[in-house]
Parts: structure tokens; sequence; C-alpha cells
């Protein structure tokens, strides 16, 4: 039989109030009976119905965090991140992942509503965000996560992929590339966009320089090396000299796919990804890379949600961050990164 607060009351010798005392304001409580009444708790193996706690606050002290793919190393970062911040506050981080799937997304929303987390993280998979506004408002504080939210009634955390697009094409054509071609899908996801028009921007800027769009139906390893198998099967004159990859996963596939087929990496095709993940750098050819900041994307997800819950009323706050070119063995045939 399941051991309840009235038993741990009966053995401590003190009142059931009590006993909630010591659970959720113990500075209320001498310190001697708390004592005792902890004592009494390890004695029964008394374990509190967090649940029954949570529908009398209206609130839980479970995050919610929903993400696109937990598979990509850039997203474990930014759980990891996110979950050592919120124990700060005492808050735990229940991870979720999309799969970049609008049904499985809804999905994680209603049972995160359903648990009435303390709020959401979320980075959406689409441009809809009716179901995001929903549970704003039923109260839920809601971040979005490695997407801008100017414009909407969210805060935000995000960095400027425009910028790291043209950072990486600018990057490829500063070492003598002139036919680049972009790689990375679905083109629906904002991330993969906005990094495709920050290289076109880069490609005009450019004389001489081509752009071509090699879309994939997801972001992944996988995807990266069968792009990459379908540009070996080219004619060498009709390949592209560089390519940059939506981000490091289809950039590693994309690498496996040309070292494979004898394709030499950078001396006939130039490659970068997008994110700086930590297998980027241990590659058989050490991958250039655009580095997002994803520890401080995490922590900062938790400080605006926290401001969020501090003061509802006030305008949401936008962080976005800069990102960095990384360049290495990938992009460089032996030279320094042209300035």
């Amino acid at each position: 039989m399941a051991v309840g607060i009235r038993d741990v009351a009966a053995a401590a010798s003190v009142s059931v109030g009590t006993v909630s005392n010591v659970l959720n304001a113990p500075e209320r409580v001498a310190p001697a009976t708390v004592a005792r009444v902890h004592a009494a708790i390890e004695r029964l193996g008394f374990v509190r119905n967090d649940a029954a706690r949570q529908l009398r606050a209206g609130r839980s002290h479970c995050v919610g965090l929903l993400v696109l793919d937990v598979g990509n190393p850039f997203f474990t970062d930014v759980a990891r991140s996110a979950e050592r911040r919120a124990a700060q506050s005492n808050l735990v981080v229940l991870l979720g992942t999309s799969d970049d799937d609008p049904e499985r997304e809804r999905a994680y929303l209603e049972t995160f509503d359903e648990q009435r987390v303390f709020g959401l993280l979320i980075s959406p998979v689409g441009e809809d965000l009716d179901r995001v506004l929903a549970l704003r408002g039923r109260g839920v504080p809601v971040v979005l996560v490695d997407r801008d939210g100017a414009g909407t009634p969210f805060a935000s955390v995000a960095v400027d992929d425009v910028a790291g697009g043209r950072m990486a094409l600018n990057h490829l054509c500063g070492q003598g590339r002139t036919r680049v071609a972009y790689v990375g899908g679905p083109l629906t996801l904002r991330q993969v966009a906005d990094r495709l028009a920050g290289a076109r921007q880069a490609a005009d800027d450019h004389p001489g320089a081509t752009l071509e769009v090699i879309p994939t139906h997801e972001p992944s390893v996988l995807a990266g090396r069968a792009a990459g198998e379908a540009l070996c099967a080219r004619p060498v004159d009709r390949r592209p000299d560089a390519v940059f990859c939506a981000n490091d996963l289809l950039a590693i596939g994309m690498l496996q796919a040309l070292t494979g087929s004898g394709v030499s990496v950078p001396s006939e095709i130039a490659l970068i990804g997008y994110d700086d993940i930590e297998f980027a750098r241990s590659a058989a050819v050490p991958l250039s890379s655009i580095r997002q900041p994803s520890a401080n994307i995490g922590m900062t997800a938790i400080d605006l949600l926290l401001a969020a819950v501090e003061s509802p009323e006030a305008e949401p706050q936008h962080v976005v961050f800069r990102p960095e070119l990384v360049a290495r063995a990938s992009t460089l045939n032996g030279r320094l990164p042209a300035t």
C-alpha cells in the first residue's frame, strides 16, 4: 500500500499541515520538526505525489523542450545547457523531438499541456504557430528556440542564419570557388531557408559565382550521403567545386560519399557545414563549419522563460546571436582563411 502524507504525519507526531509545510515551505517550521518529518519520510519510504501538487498549484516544475531532431548534436547541446540552467531554479526539462513532423509536434504539445508544464521551449516545425498560440492562451509561457520570434508574441533566442549563409559562401568564394552547391532540406524549415537566402546574397556579390540548390528530404547524414553519391555520378565537368551543407550532419554524409568515390576534399570539391558539432572537427577531413553558440542558446532560452513568468505583461525579448566561421581542412587546401 502506498504511503501517504497522513502516514508521515502520524509517524512524526505532527499535523498533516506541518508535513505539507516541511515539503513546500520548510522555513516556516522549526528545524527539529523538519528533521523529525524527514526521518519519518525516509523510514516509511514516502514519495510525494507531484501530480496532485501540480493540480493544486496549476503549474508543475517541469519545462517542456521540443526540438526538431534530438539526434542532431546541436540540439543535444542546447538541451544539455537548458537543463543545467533550469536546475539552478529547481526546474527539470522534459525533452521531446518532433522529427520535423507537424503531427508529432502536435502530440507533444498536447502532452505538455496535459502535464501543465511550467513553460515551453520549442523549435517549431513550420510557420504555423496556432497550436503554440493556443498553449500560450492557456497561461503557458513560450520561448521559441533557434527561431527568431520578431513579429510574434513569443520571446525567442536564435542565430542570424542569413548572416551564417553569407559567411559560408563568402569563405568558399574567398578560396577561389565559383560553382557552389547548397545541399539541405526540407526548404520549408526556416533555418534551411534562411541559410540559403544568405548564401544567395553572397553569391550575388561575387561576379562569376553560381549557386545550385540541391534539396534533401531531411537534414541527416543519410540524406547528405545520398546527395553526395548523386554528385559523384555526374561527369566531372558538371560537378560543383564547392558544397555548402545546411548542417554538419549533411556535410558528414556528403564527405563520406565524396571520399568513398575517390573525390578529393578540398582539392576537387571544398566542403563546409553548419553548427560546428563535435564530429565536425574529428571527421576524416576536419570540416569547416559555421558555429552556432548552442550552450548560450539553451541557457538564454531558460532565462527568457523565467523572465516571461516573472513579467507576463512585458514585451517579449528577442535574442539573436551572430554565428562564427570555423575554417578547417575541408575548405583550406592547407592555406589560411581569406580575410
